[in-house]
């Protein structure tokens, strides 16, 4: 296993970061005790880092990580969420932010988190996150429930705005950085290292449509997207490769981001995971997949408040 510094903090973090989302029935319904083997396997072969929230299955992806760490906390680094609860419910105020990690802990069998994310910002107002949802969980960090804070979400210049404003440890970015999508690039990555906060990437599957698997109907990508996971998958074939591989292999590739994370609940996929630490993507490969995505490449649909969604501004040649 490979680990890098998640920024300033004292972590380092193992380049594969488990996400507990699956464990939480997101994507299908997970046998529990399958869902503890994944999660030993991972830690036996070195993966110490665990990112879950509230929001993944109503709490119940907090509750089977937590009883899946018992005697095993002390060995990894762990990470949870706040402000986001169920199917639309988000609450990003000062006073639910501090309930919200101490009911975290108690599902997790803890007293403390690593790392405390705001989670999805976008969906929030900009002066509350700013101003009762951050300092909330920097206070929580001050009373010793965290060690870290940070913020996530999907529309990365936002990320960026809001990571010029305030001081935070770490940032978490998802599904913009996959062979579909590199726009971490243009802003996030280059402040990511001005400011010394710690990046982290999720999905780099991108929620299936870049693996063997069906892709989900609540996906949200543009239909012509989802159109080429079937060839993406056949150029891959081509190689003798999985498509899920090529794109993990991608992701981890990146120098500057510390973790990716994919979802995991399964200790088939927790292995196959980690064979990609060996697997070298074949010459050729990524420029006819590049090929392949450029008319889609960053074709990303927009989640939260319209305001906190900023294009990209084009370049005056463009």
């Amino acid at each position: 296993m490979e680990y890098r510094k998640l920024g300033k903090t004292d972590m380092h973090l193992s380049v594969i970061g488990f996400g507990a989302s699956p464990l939480g029935d997101v994507f299908d319904v997970t046998d529990e005790q399958e869902g503890f083997r994944a999660v030993h396997t991972a830690i036996d072969a070195g993966i110490n880092f665990f990112d879950v929230a509230p929001f993944y299955g109503d709490t119940l992806a907090e509750t089977r990580l937590g009883n899946a760490l018992s005697g095993k906390r002390n060995e990894i680094f762990l990470a949870t969420k706040c402000c986001r609860y169920g199917n639309g419910i988000f609450d990003f105020s000062y006073q639910r932010v501090l309930t919200s990690i101490d009911e975290s802990l108690r599902r997790l069998k803890t007293d403390y988190v690593d790392l405390l994310q705001v989670h999805d910002i976008e969906f929030g107002d900009r002066k509350q996150v700013l101003e009762e949802a951050i300092p909330a969980a920097l206070e929580a960090k001050k009373q010793g429930k965290a060690r870290y804070v940070g913020f996530s979400g999907l529309p990365v210049r936002y990320l960026a705005q809001i990571a010029r404003r305030v001081a935070v440890d770490t940032v978490l970015s998802w599904g913009h950085y996959t062979l579909l999508d590199d726009e971490i690039n243009d802003e996030l990555v280059p402040l990511s290292q001005q400011e010394g906060f710690g990046l982290m990437n999720a999905a780099p599957l991108m929620q299936r449509i870049l693996s063997d698997a069906p892709v989900p109907v609540w996906q949200s990508s543009p239909q012509p997207v989802k159109d080429l996971q079937p060839l993406l998958i056949q150029l891959c074939r081509e190689y003798g490769v999985a498509l899920s591989d090529v794109a993990l292999r991608f992701a981890l590739d990146h120098p500057a981001i510390a973790t990716t994370i994919i979802g995991m609940s399964e200790q088939r996929q927790v292995e196959q995971n980690v064979r990609v630490l060996d697997f070298r993507i074949h010459d050729g490969l990524l420029d006819r997949i590049d090929a392949l995505v450029a008319p889609v490449k960053n074709w990303m649909w927009f989640e939260g408040k319209p305001e906190n969604n900023i294009p990209k501004q084009p370049l005056r040649d463009e």
